[in-house]
């Protein structure tokens, strides 16, 4: 008998669990503020903190500030339904769309509104530090293992941000979409547009979770789905966007004997060099005294994967990787190293290691080397399980992460060759919200939607969320 009620007893909570988890958007305090980023003077601009608590299960009264800028269209005519956009990352600041928002024409039919995350840029606080980039840079200039230095270096950075009094249990993908629900109760918006794209993507359509009634519309460019196990996906997804470009290359070049094989080439010479280091002269800018620094396979993967925004330059470079040719390459990545680039914002810690670390299988991982042997033992994501073991959060709640039909209309855009975010999530999406429009860019990455695509087709799909999209350009596929 136990056993077979047993099951009907779990589905019989679980929506009270669920309604108790997910609190209601409050009315929250602003404090206005200059404008962060400089902003056409000709539009009215609404630039505010808003007061939200660090950490809404604790009850400790403790706040935060984050900023927020509205620009008013100047139309008298204008839509009641803005435009609301926040970034991608995780870890990224928001607030400059705003500028270019304001140059667009999708201004002239309704106000729209940038929000930072808490934890990223112009956030009071802001989650930021040297103690991890410093470890990497002393990792390269004295030969020292780099993984065990970005452990090294992420304990220090975690201890840094803890005896600042920052709650980094309450820097999540659940506390942003309850910040932006309350934004939009305190500034009694009750219907609105969504915008965003990456991480953000996921974030809006998480948002749509939590609260569809206020919800008219979404826009999202290259989405990762808060259901999607992006630590799982990630070597698979490089590898498909490498295999596409090198198809590419194999049809469009026009020098068959350089770029020949250029993907059994490719896996071949990664393989090899699994086990082996490199060296590189190198002459740290500022300093005087010449470095021997090594360097092995991951360093050449992790210039191919931050490559595919040059992806006209990337074949000719992973061709001179297995020729060899690697001085000016890893020069190029030095000199962004040292000039403190590297390493993950303590908001991107946080967010991946609740929403993303703490709920994938290391074992699937694991499996890695057998699928794809030239990237054994390589990190794509910059957060892994051993940062995360370091940085103490919390997981975010299991429903965020569990898939929900809507039929909201949805604008979903992505590259043939992303390299992050396969163009298989958009369809992912579209599977559970039927509404929904898909772009394929033939010839795009990650991030695709340019700013005159606001102008066109994207402006026509918020003005008219339920009717046809047309491109009339043969590098973009609707369906």
């Amino acid at each position: 008998m136990k056993l077979v009620w047993l099951p009907i007893v779990i589905i019989l909570i679980t929506p009270a669990i669920v309604k108790a988890q997910s609190s209601p958007a409050q009315i929250r305090a602003i404090e206005p503020c200059a404008c962060p980023v400089a902003i056409d003077s000709s539009f009215k601009t609404q630039c505010a903190y808003l007061i939200v608590p660090e950490n809404r299960t604790k009850n400790n009264g403790k706040t935060i500030k984050l900023p927020f800028i509205v620009v008013k269209s100047k139309n008298p005519n204008k839509k009641n339904d803005p435009l609301l956009f926040t970034t991608g990352g995780p870890g990224g600041s928001s607030l400059r769309w705003a500028r270019g928002a304001a140059g667009r024409a999708i201004i002239n039919d309704r106000d729209c509104i940038a929000f930072e995350q808490r934890g990223t840029w112009f956030a009071q606080p802001r989650l930021e530090g040297d103690e991890l980039s410093d470890a990497i840079k002393q990792a390269y200039r004295m030969n020292l293992n780099k993984d065990s230095m970005m452990v090294e270096g992420t304990k220090r950075y975690y201890k840094a941000l803890l005896d600042k009094g920052i709650d980094l249990s309450g820097y999540n993908t659940d506390e942003s979409v309850a910040d932006i629900d309350d934004l939009l109760a305190t500034l009694h918006i009750d219907s609105v547009n969504l915008t965003g794209g990456s991480y953000s993507g996921g974030l809006m359509l998480a948002v749509l979770q939590k609260d569809p009634s206020r919800v008219r519309s979404l826009v999202l460019d290259s989405p990762l789905p808060t259901f999607v196990p992006i630590d799982e996906d990630e070597p698979a997804n490089l590898n498909e966007a490498l295999h596409v470009l090198f198809q590419r290359v194999e049809q469009d070049s026009t020098d068959k004997t350089l770029y020949a094989n250029l993907e059994e080439r490719f896996k071949q010479y990664f393989s090899s060099i699994g086990g082996k280091t490199f060296s590189i002269r190198y002459l740290e800018k500022g300093t005087t005294d010449t470095l021997t620094i090594e360097y092995t396979r991951n360093d050449l993967l992790d210039i191919i994967d931050n490559s595919f925004g040059r992806m006209k330059d990337l074949p000719a470079m992973i061709t001179k990787m297995i020729a060899g040719d690697h001085t000016q390459l890893i020069k190029e990545r030095l000199d962004g190293i040292f000039r403190g680039t590297d390493g993950p914002s303590g908001m991107r810690l946080s967010v991946y290691c609740a929403d993303q670390t703490a709920y994938h299988h290391e074992a699937v991982l694991n499996e890695v080397a057998n699928a794809y042997p030239y990237m054994a033992g390589y990190h794509i994501n910059d957060v892994y399980k051993a940062l995360c073991d370091c940085w103490q959060v919390p997981p975010i709640k299991k429903e965020t992460k569990q898939p929900f039909y809507s039929d909201k209309p949805i604008l979903l855009a992505d590259g043939e060759m992303d390299y992050a975010c396969r163009p298989g999530y958009i369809d992912r999406i579209h599977h559970y919200m039927p509404n929904s429009i898909r772009l394929l860019y033939t010839n795009g990455a990650h991030m695709v939607m340019s700013g005159n695509d606001w102008d066109s087709f994207v402006r026509e799909f918020i003005n008219n969320p339920y009717g046809k999209i047309e491109t009339g350009r043969k590098d973009v596929v609707v369906y």
